[in-house]
């Protein structure tokens, strides 16, 4: 389980995914009041950073704290892998 003392200690860290790819820095955080625990993490996708290639025109996402595996220097988090896109197959196509 990963410990946060305080919430300023994770803002502009650098994020890393556990296969040392490179997303981005951290640009805010969400907490759950109520239990005082973060809930997520906003990361800002960093120009030619590994996600922001899988993003597009998107500036970021939020990754939910159970994939943070550490806090440091740096932040890791589970790998996050790119969706794999379907091969559109034309409807008069005979399947076999």
């Amino acid at each position: 389980m990963v410990q946060v003392t305080a919430v300023s200690e994770t803002w502009e860290k650098d994020v890393f995914t556990n296969k040392g790819m490179y997303v981005g820095k951290i640009e805010d955080v969400e907490c759950d009041l109520k239990r005082f625990k973060l809930r997520s993490l906003v990361i800002k996708a960093m120009k030619g950073s590994y996600v922001s290639k899988m993003l597009g025109s998107k500036k970021g996402l939020i990754i939910p704290f159970p994939m943070v595996e550490a806090i440091g220097d740096v932040v890791i988090i589970k790998h996050i892998a790119a969706p794999v896109e379907e091969e559109s197959v034309p409807a008069d196509t005979p399947v076999e």
